[in-house]
Protein backbone atom coordinates (compact mmCIF):
# COMPACT_ATOMS: atom_id res chain seq x y z
CA UNK A 1 0.00 0.00 0.00
CA UNK A 2 0.89 3.81 -0.40
CA UNK A 3 -0.48 6.35 1.05
CA UNK A 4 -3.94 4.35 1.38
CA UNK A 5 -4.46 3.54 -1.93
CA UNK A 6 -2.87 0.06 -3.91
CA UNK A 7 0.31 0.41 -4.82
CA UNK A 8 1.19 0.79 -8.49
CA UNK A 9 3.96 -1.18 -10.54
CA UNK A 10 5.95 2.19 -10.81
CA UNK A 11 5.87 2.77 -7.57
CA UNK A 12 7.05 -1.10 -7.05
CA UNK A 13 9.63 -0.28 -9.59
CA UNK A 14 11.14 2.84 -8.00
CA UNK A 15 11.82 0.88 -4.45
CA UNK A 16 14.52 -1.20 -6.34
CA UNK A 17 15.72 1.18 -9.06
CA UNK A 18 17.26 4.83 -8.88
CA UNK A 19 14.78 7.39 -10.71
CA UNK A 20 18.23 8.14 -12.73
CA UNK A 21 18.44 4.66 -14.43
CA UNK A 22 17.73 5.60 -18.51
CA UNK A 23 15.24 3.03 -18.11
CA UNK A 24 11.14 3.26 -19.06
CA UNK A 25 8.85 0.81 -17.61
CA UNK A 26 5.07 0.98 -18.67
CA UNK A 27 2.67 -1.08 -17.00
CA UNK A 28 -0.84 -3.01 -17.18
CA UNK A 29 -2.00 -0.82 -14.72
CA UNK A 30 -1.43 2.38 -16.81
CA UNK A 31 1.16 3.59 -14.16
CA UNK A 32 5.08 4.41 -15.71
CA UNK A 33 8.24 4.65 -14.36
CA UNK A 34 11.65 6.75 -16.36
CA UNK A 35 11.47 9.10 -18.92
CA UNK A 36 9.45 8.28 -22.54
CA UNK A 37 12.93 8.55 -24.36
CA UNK A 38 15.02 6.43 -22.48
CA UNK A 39 17.22 3.90 -24.05
CA UNK A 40 15.38 0.73 -22.94
CA UNK A 41 11.94 0.43 -22.32
CA UNK A 42 9.99 -2.58 -20.81
CA UNK A 43 6.56 -2.90 -20.94
CA UNK A 44 4.81 -5.26 -17.85
CA UNK A 45 1.78 -6.41 -20.24
CA UNK A 46 0.18 -9.00 -17.13
CA UNK A 47 -0.02 -9.03 -13.34
CA UNK A 48 1.06 -12.49 -13.80
CA UNK A 49 4.85 -10.93 -14.13
CA UNK A 50 4.34 -9.76 -10.74
CA UNK A 51 3.19 -12.91 -9.27
CA UNK A 52 6.09 -14.85 -10.90
CA UNK A 53 8.76 -12.55 -9.67
CA UNK A 54 6.82 -13.06 -5.93
CA UNK A 55 6.67 -16.84 -6.14
CA UNK A 56 10.00 -17.28 -7.35
CA UNK A 57 12.32 -14.00 -6.75
CA UNK A 58 15.06 -15.43 -8.49
CA UNK A 59 16.04 -16.62 -12.50
CA UNK A 60 12.83 -18.64 -12.72
CA UNK A 61 10.58 -15.61 -12.12
CA UNK A 62 11.99 -13.92 -14.56
CA UNK A 63 12.41 -16.58 -17.14
CA UNK A 64 9.28 -17.62 -16.41
CA UNK A 65 7.66 -14.29 -17.04
CA UNK A 66 9.71 -13.04 -20.11
CA UNK A 67 8.79 -16.89 -21.76
CA UNK A 68 4.99 -16.24 -21.41
CA UNK A 69 5.51 -12.39 -22.32
CA UNK A 70 4.16 -11.52 -19.23
CA UNK A 71 6.65 -8.47 -19.42
CA UNK A 72 8.71 -7.56 -22.94
CA UNK A 73 11.37 -4.89 -24.27
CA UNK A 74 10.76 -2.68 -27.23
CA UNK A 75 12.85 -3.95 -30.41
CA UNK A 76 14.01 -6.78 -28.55
CA UNK A 77 14.74 -10.03 -30.98
CA UNK A 78 13.49 -13.23 -29.43
CA UNK A 79 16.17 -15.23 -31.59
CA UNK A 80 18.85 -12.84 -30.44
CA UNK A 81 18.39 -11.07 -27.02
CA UNK A 82 22.04 -10.58 -26.53
CA UNK A 83 21.50 -6.35 -26.90
CA UNK A 84 19.24 -5.74 -24.63
CA UNK A 85 20.87 -8.08 -22.05
CA UNK A 86 23.81 -6.09 -22.51
CA UNK A 87 21.31 -2.41 -22.05
CA UNK A 88 19.52 -4.36 -18.42
CA UNK A 89 23.31 -5.56 -17.66
CA UNK A 90 24.56 -1.72 -17.45
CA UNK A 91 21.31 -0.49 -15.02
CA UNK A 92 23.58 -2.54 -12.38
CA UNK A 93 24.36 0.37 -11.12
CA UNK A 94 21.37 1.67 -10.91
CA UNK A 95 19.85 -1.01 -8.70
CA UNK A 96 18.93 -0.17 -4.96
CA UNK A 97 20.20 -2.80 -2.22
CA UNK A 98 17.04 -4.73 -0.97
CA UNK A 99 15.68 -4.49 2.01
CA UNK A 100 13.31 -6.21 4.13
CA UNK A 101 11.11 -3.45 4.20
CA UNK A 102 11.09 -3.06 0.11
CA UNK A 103 10.77 -6.81 -0.19
CA UNK A 104 8.00 -6.25 2.01
CA UNK A 105 6.42 -3.62 1.01
CA UNK A 106 6.44 -4.60 -2.75
CA UNK A 107 4.88 -7.97 -1.42
CA UNK A 108 2.37 -6.68 0.30
CA UNK A 109 1.43 -4.71 -2.68
CA UNK A 110 0.87 -7.61 -5.01
CA UNK A 111 -1.23 -9.69 -2.53
CA UNK A 112 -3.62 -6.52 -1.61
CA UNK A 113 -4.71 -8.21 -5.36
CA UNK A 114 -5.02 -11.55 -3.97
CA UNK A 115 -2.88 -14.61 -4.47
CA UNK A 116 -3.22 -16.23 -7.79
CA UNK A 117 -1.10 -19.00 -8.98
CA UNK A 118 0.72 -17.74 -11.88
CA UNK A 119 0.92 -20.25 -14.84
CA UNK A 120 4.08 -22.12 -15.60
CA UNK A 121 5.67 -22.49 -19.47
CA UNK A 122 4.78 -26.08 -21.15
CA UNK A 123 8.58 -26.12 -22.13
CA UNK A 124 9.75 -25.98 -18.77
CA UNK A 125 10.67 -29.05 -17.14
CA UNK A 126 10.67 -30.78 -13.69
CA UNK A 127 12.38 -29.78 -10.96
CA UNK A 128 16.00 -32.00 -9.96
CA UNK A 129 13.34 -32.75 -6.70
CA UNK A 130 10.87 -33.91 -9.44
CA UNK A 131 12.83 -35.93 -11.53
CA UNK A 132 14.49 -37.70 -8.22
CA UNK A 133 10.95 -38.26 -6.55
CA UNK A 134 10.05 -40.00 -9.96
CA UNK A 135 13.11 -42.29 -9.94
CA UNK A 136 15.59 -40.15 -11.82
CA UNK A 137 18.49 -40.33 -9.56
CA UNK A 138 21.16 -37.64 -11.33
CA UNK A 139 23.72 -39.43 -14.09
CA UNK A 140 22.64 -42.68 -13.90
CA UNK A 141 22.54 -44.37 -16.86
CA UNK A 142 18.65 -44.15 -17.08
CA UNK A 143 18.69 -40.27 -15.90
CA UNK A 144 21.08 -39.50 -18.53
CA UNK A 145 19.23 -41.19 -21.20
CA UNK A 146 16.03 -39.20 -19.99
CA UNK A 147 17.82 -35.80 -19.84
CA UNK A 148 19.83 -36.20 -23.20
CA UNK A 149 16.51 -36.77 -25.26
CA UNK A 150 15.09 -33.94 -23.02
CA UNK A 151 17.54 -31.94 -24.95
CA UNK A 152 18.76 -33.32 -27.99
CA UNK A 153 15.93 -35.25 -29.35
CA UNK A 154 13.76 -32.33 -30.50
CA UNK A 155 14.11 -31.85 -34.15
CA UNK A 156 16.93 -32.21 -36.27
CA UNK A 157 15.42 -29.31 -38.30
CA UNK A 158 15.86 -27.08 -35.42
CA UNK A 159 19.15 -27.13 -34.63
CA UNK A 160 20.27 -27.01 -37.97
CA UNK A 161 18.17 -23.93 -38.62
CA UNK A 162 20.95 -22.43 -35.87
CA UNK A 163 24.32 -24.64 -36.19
CA UNK A 164 24.52 -24.23 -40.10
CA UNK A 165 25.35 -26.80 -42.66
CA UNK A 166 28.34 -28.56 -40.14
CA UNK A 167 25.65 -29.43 -37.33
CA UNK A 168 28.40 -29.27 -34.63
CA UNK A 169 27.12 -28.29 -31.42
CA UNK A 170 30.39 -27.29 -29.51
CA UNK A 171 32.58 -24.20 -29.59
CA UNK A 172 34.05 -23.30 -32.77
CA UNK A 173 38.05 -22.13 -33.06
CA UNK A 174 38.40 -19.06 -35.11
CA UNK A 175 41.72 -17.45 -36.65
CA UNK A 176 40.16 -13.80 -36.42
CA UNK A 177 36.62 -12.26 -35.60
CA UNK A 178 36.17 -12.34 -39.25
CA UNK A 179 36.37 -16.14 -40.21
CA UNK A 180 33.34 -17.30 -41.01
CA UNK A 181 31.20 -20.27 -38.39
CA UNK A 182 31.80 -22.58 -41.12
CA UNK A 183 35.23 -22.50 -41.38
CA UNK A 184 36.35 -21.69 -37.79
CA UNK A 185 33.96 -25.10 -36.63
CA UNK A 186 36.46 -27.45 -39.63
CA UNK A 187 39.31 -25.37 -37.81
CA UNK A 188 38.43 -26.99 -33.85
CA UNK A 189 37.83 -30.29 -35.69
CA UNK A 190 41.00 -30.12 -37.50
CA UNK A 191 42.54 -29.11 -33.99
CA UNK A 192 41.69 -31.86 -32.12
CA UNK A 193 42.26 -34.56 -34.56
CA UNK A 194 45.72 -33.42 -34.87
CA UNK A 195 46.37 -33.07 -31.51
CA UNK A 196 45.47 -36.58 -30.90
CA UNK A 197 47.72 -36.94 -33.93
CA UNK A 198 46.18 -39.86 -35.47
CA UNK A 199 46.62 -41.60 -38.55
CA UNK A 200 45.19 -43.55 -41.33
CA UNK A 201 44.16 -46.87 -39.89
CA UNK A 202 44.30 -46.15 -36.17
CA UNK A 203 41.23 -46.15 -34.00
CA UNK A 204 39.32 -42.67 -32.80
CA UNK A 205 36.26 -43.29 -30.34
CA UNK A 206 34.18 -40.22 -30.09
CA UNK A 207 32.19 -39.60 -26.72
CA UNK A 208 28.99 -37.68 -27.13
CA UNK A 209 29.55 -37.42 -30.62
CA UNK A 210 26.74 -35.04 -31.50
CA UNK A 211 25.54 -35.59 -34.98
CA UNK A 212 28.67 -36.95 -36.33
CA UNK A 213 31.00 -34.20 -37.94
CA UNK A 214 33.94 -35.20 -36.01
CA UNK A 215 33.51 -38.97 -36.46
CA UNK A 216 32.71 -37.70 -40.11
CA UNK A 217 35.92 -35.14 -40.74
CA UNK A 218 38.29 -38.65 -38.62
CA UNK A 219 36.63 -40.69 -41.68
CA UNK A 220 37.63 -38.69 -44.39
CA UNK A 221 41.52 -38.96 -43.08
CA UNK A 222 41.28 -42.64 -43.13
CA UNK A 223 41.01 -43.33 -39.06
CA UNK A 224 38.64 -45.61 -38.37
CA UNK A 225 36.14 -43.70 -35.93
CA UNK A 226 33.52 -45.08 -33.30
CA UNK A 227 31.01 -42.19 -32.10
CA UNK A 228 28.38 -43.47 -29.26
CA UNK A 229 25.47 -40.83 -27.97
CA UNK A 230 22.34 -41.72 -26.27
CA UNK A 231 20.18 -39.39 -28.75
CA UNK A 232 18.21 -41.61 -31.05
CA UNK A 233 17.95 -38.49 -33.59
CA UNK A 234 21.31 -37.62 -33.33
CA UNK A 235 22.88 -41.14 -33.80
CA UNK A 236 19.78 -41.52 -37.12
CA UNK A 237 21.55 -38.01 -38.48
CA UNK A 238 25.23 -39.21 -37.70
CA UNK A 239 24.79 -42.43 -40.17
CA UNK A 240 22.46 -41.07 -42.40
CA UNK A 241 25.23 -38.42 -43.42
CA UNK A 242 28.13 -41.28 -42.92
CA UNK A 243 26.04 -43.45 -45.56
CA UNK A 244 25.91 -40.08 -48.19
CA UNK A 245 29.88 -39.84 -47.42
CA UNK A 246 30.47 -43.59 -48.36
CA UNK A 247 32.08 -43.81 -45.23
CA UNK A 248 30.76 -46.81 -43.85
CA UNK A 249 33.89 -48.93 -43.53
CA UNK A 250 35.20 -46.54 -41.74
CA UNK A 251 32.85 -44.50 -39.26
CA UNK A 252 29.77 -45.74 -37.06
CA UNK A 253 27.52 -43.83 -34.56
CA UNK A 254 25.71 -46.29 -32.00
CA UNK A 255 22.96 -44.92 -29.37
CA UNK A 256 24.96 -46.29 -26.75
CA UNK A 257 26.07 -45.16 -23.43
CA UNK A 258 30.38 -45.06 -23.39
CA UNK A 259 30.00 -46.63 -20.06
CA UNK A 260 28.70 -49.86 -22.27
CA UNK A 261 31.44 -49.74 -25.24
CA UNK A 262 32.61 -52.97 -25.52
CA UNK A 263 35.64 -52.19 -27.59
CA UNK A 264 39.19 -51.87 -26.30
CA UNK A 265 42.49 -50.43 -27.25
CA UNK A 266 41.76 -46.90 -29.42
CA UNK A 267 44.48 -44.80 -30.45
CA UNK A 268 42.45 -41.63 -29.80
CA UNK A 269 39.30 -40.63 -27.80
CA UNK A 270 37.35 -37.49 -27.73
CA UNK A 271 34.91 -36.03 -25.30
CA UNK A 272 33.69 -33.09 -26.75
CA UNK A 273 30.98 -30.98 -24.98
CA UNK A 274 29.85 -34.18 -23.19
CA UNK A 275 31.52 -33.48 -19.92
CA UNK A 276 28.84 -30.58 -18.93
CA UNK A 277 26.18 -34.15 -18.60
CA UNK A 278 28.27 -36.42 -16.70
CA UNK A 279 28.60 -34.40 -13.45
CA UNK A 280 31.04 -33.68 -11.38
CA UNK A 281 31.10 -36.42 -8.89
CA UNK A 282 31.50 -38.57 -11.80
CA UNK A 283 35.11 -36.90 -13.30
CA UNK A 284 37.27 -39.03 -11.39
CA UNK A 285 35.34 -42.23 -12.65
CA UNK A 286 34.87 -41.12 -16.43
CA UNK A 287 38.36 -40.54 -16.99
CA UNK A 288 39.10 -44.11 -15.55
CA UNK A 289 36.84 -45.21 -17.75
CA UNK A 290 38.61 -43.35 -20.49
CA UNK A 291 42.45 -44.85 -19.48
CA UNK A 292 40.77 -47.99 -19.68
CA UNK A 293 39.41 -47.75 -23.06
CA UNK A 294 42.79 -46.44 -24.84
CA UNK A 295 45.59 -48.69 -25.33
CA UNK A 296 49.42 -47.51 -24.12
CA UNK A 297 50.23 -44.08 -25.35
CA UNK A 298 46.67 -43.30 -26.84
CA UNK A 299 45.79 -39.85 -26.26
CA UNK A 300 42.35 -38.54 -24.49
CA UNK A 301 41.40 -34.90 -25.98
CA UNK A 302 38.64 -33.02 -23.44
CA UNK A 303 36.95 -30.37 -24.54
CA UNK A 304 34.29 -28.84 -22.34
CA UNK A 305 32.84 -25.55 -20.81
CA UNK A 306 34.17 -25.09 -17.17
CA UNK A 307 33.71 -22.46 -14.55
CA UNK A 308 35.73 -19.89 -13.63
CA UNK A 309 36.01 -19.96 -10.01
CA UNK A 310 35.63 -22.87 -7.89
CA UNK A 311 32.37 -22.96 -5.67
CA UNK A 312 32.04 -23.24 -2.50
CA UNK A 313 32.60 -26.69 -0.51
CA UNK A 314 33.89 -27.95 -3.76
CA UNK A 315 30.33 -27.54 -5.20
CA UNK A 316 29.91 -27.89 -9.05
CA UNK A 317 28.12 -24.91 -11.09
CA UNK A 318 24.81 -25.36 -11.59
CA UNK A 319 22.11 -23.22 -12.72
CA UNK A 320 18.07 -23.44 -12.45
CA UNK A 321 17.53 -22.61 -15.35
CA UNK A 322 19.27 -24.49 -17.41
CA UNK A 323 18.27 -27.13 -15.47
CA UNK A 324 14.66 -26.95 -16.21
CA UNK A 325 14.83 -25.66 -19.51
CA UNK A 326 18.02 -26.73 -21.45
CA UNK A 327 20.44 -28.75 -19.42
CA UNK A 328 18.96 -31.18 -16.70
CA UNK A 329 21.00 -32.11 -14.01
CA UNK A 330 24.03 -30.76 -15.75
CA UNK A 331 26.68 -29.29 -14.01
CA UNK A 332 30.31 -27.45 -14.31
CA UNK A 333 33.93 -28.07 -12.80
CA UNK A 334 36.55 -25.92 -12.58
CA UNK A 335 39.60 -26.23 -14.73
CA UNK A 336 42.19 -27.18 -12.23
CA UNK A 337 39.72 -29.58 -10.89
CA UNK A 338 39.16 -31.41 -13.78
CA UNK A 339 42.71 -31.60 -14.64
CA UNK A 340 43.35 -32.89 -11.24
CA UNK A 341 41.18 -35.53 -12.11
CA UNK A 342 42.40 -36.72 -15.38
CA UNK A 343 46.11 -36.46 -14.01
CA UNK A 344 44.62 -38.70 -10.91
CA UNK A 345 43.28 -41.56 -13.79
CA UNK A 346 46.86 -41.68 -14.72
CA UNK A 347 46.95 -39.77 -17.82
CA UNK A 348 50.41 -37.43 -18.56
CA UNK A 349 48.39 -33.83 -19.22
CA UNK A 350 50.13 -32.82 -22.16
CA UNK A 351 48.52 -29.50 -22.52
CA UNK A 352 45.51 -27.17 -21.99
CA UNK A 353 43.85 -23.88 -23.13
CA UNK A 354 40.78 -21.75 -23.02
CA UNK A 355 38.91 -21.00 -25.59
CA UNK A 356 36.35 -18.61 -23.74
CA UNK A 357 36.41 -15.99 -26.24
CA UNK A 358 35.89 -18.48 -28.95
CA UNK A 359 32.50 -19.85 -27.36
CA UNK A 360 31.40 -16.49 -27.25
CA UNK A 361 32.12 -15.78 -31.03
CA UNK A 362 30.47 -18.94 -31.70
CA UNK A 363 27.33 -18.54 -30.03
CA UNK A 364 26.71 -14.91 -31.74
CA UNK A 365 26.84 -17.19 -35.04
CA UNK A 366 24.02 -19.00 -33.51
CA UNK A 367 22.00 -16.29 -32.24
CA UNK A 368 22.29 -14.92 -35.79
CA UNK A 369 21.76 -17.63 -37.65
CA UNK A 370 18.56 -18.28 -35.27
CA UNK A 371 17.38 -14.81 -36.04
CA UNK A 372 17.24 -15.53 -40.20
CA UNK A 373 15.38 -19.07 -39.48
CA UNK A 374 13.31 -17.85 -36.72
CA UNK A 375 10.04 -18.66 -38.77
CA UNK A 376 11.00 -22.26 -39.35
CA UNK A 377 13.05 -22.87 -36.07
CA UNK A 378 9.04 -21.77 -34.58
CA UNK A 379 7.54 -24.23 -36.68
CA UNK A 380 10.17 -26.96 -35.53
CA UNK A 381 9.54 -26.30 -31.86
CA UNK A 382 7.10 -23.60 -31.15
CA UNK A 383 7.24 -20.24 -30.20
CA UNK A 384 8.12 -20.77 -26.39
CA UNK A 385 10.62 -23.46 -27.16
CA UNK A 386 12.47 -21.31 -29.79
CA UNK A 387 12.23 -18.48 -27.67
CA UNK A 388 13.71 -20.17 -25.13
CA UNK A 389 16.68 -21.08 -27.29
CA UNK A 390 17.70 -17.71 -28.04
CA UNK A 391 17.84 -16.70 -24.16
CA UNK A 392 19.89 -19.48 -23.26
CA UNK A 393 22.35 -19.08 -26.14
CA UNK A 394 22.74 -15.00 -25.89
CA UNK A 395 22.56 -15.62 -22.41
CA UNK A 396 25.66 -17.94 -22.17
CA UNK A 397 27.51 -15.67 -25.19
CA UNK A 398 27.23 -12.85 -22.32
CA UNK A 399 28.75 -15.08 -19.20
CA UNK A 400 31.52 -16.07 -21.80
CA UNK A 401 31.98 -12.40 -22.39
CA UNK A 402 31.93 -11.61 -18.73
CA UNK A 403 34.20 -14.65 -17.91
CA UNK A 404 31.54 -16.06 -15.75
CA UNK A 405 32.30 -19.43 -17.65
CA UNK A 406 34.92 -20.87 -19.97
CA UNK A 407 35.79 -23.51 -22.01
CA UNK A 408 38.87 -25.82 -21.87
CA UNK A 409 40.82 -28.37 -24.25
CA UNK A 410 42.96 -30.53 -22.32
CA UNK A 411 45.38 -32.98 -23.66
CA UNK A 412 46.65 -36.24 -22.46
CA UNK A 413 48.04 -39.23 -22.92
CA UNK A 414 47.98 -42.43 -21.15
CA UNK A 415 51.79 -43.77 -20.29
CA UNK A 416 53.41 -46.86 -21.49
CA UNK A 417 55.46 -47.77 -18.97
CA UNK A 418 56.43 -51.14 -20.15
CA UNK A 419 56.74 -50.88 -23.81
CA UNK A 420 58.35 -47.36 -23.73
CA UNK A 421 60.00 -47.17 -20.15
CA UNK A 422 61.85 -44.51 -21.22
CA UNK A 423 58.71 -42.43 -21.12
CA UNK A 424 59.23 -40.80 -24.66
CA UNK A 425 55.23 -41.22 -24.98
CA UNK A 426 54.91 -37.43 -27.02
CA UNK A 427 57.01 -35.36 -29.10
CA UNK A 428 59.03 -33.05 -27.09
CA UNK A 429 56.87 -30.17 -28.32
CA UNK A 430 53.57 -29.42 -29.51
CA UNK A 431 53.25 -31.05 -32.64
CA UNK A 432 49.80 -29.26 -33.77
CA UNK A 433 49.00 -26.17 -35.98
CA UNK A 434 47.25 -23.99 -32.80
Amino acid sequence: MANGKTMTVAEMVSLFVDSAAPLRVDAFDGSHFGPANADLKVRITSPNCMYQLLTHPNEIGVVRAYVLGDFDIDGIDYADPYPAMRQLISLAKYVKPLTPMSVARVSAGILSHGFRKPPVPSTEGPSKFDRIKHGLLPHTEKADSETVSFHYDMSNEFYADFLGPSMTYTCAVFDDENMSLEDAQANKLRLILDKLGLQPGERLLDIGCGWGSMVITAARRGIKALGVTLSKEQAAYANEWIRREGLEHLAEVRVQDYREVPERDFDGICSIGMMEHVGTKNYQSYFEDMYRLLKPMGRLLNHQITISHDKPDGKPGTDEFLDRYIFPDGDLGAPGFIESCIHDAGFNVVHQENLRQHYALTLHHWNKNLSEHWDDAVKHVGFERAKVWGLYMAACALNFELDGIQIHQFLAVKPDRVGHPDGKWYPLRPWWRA
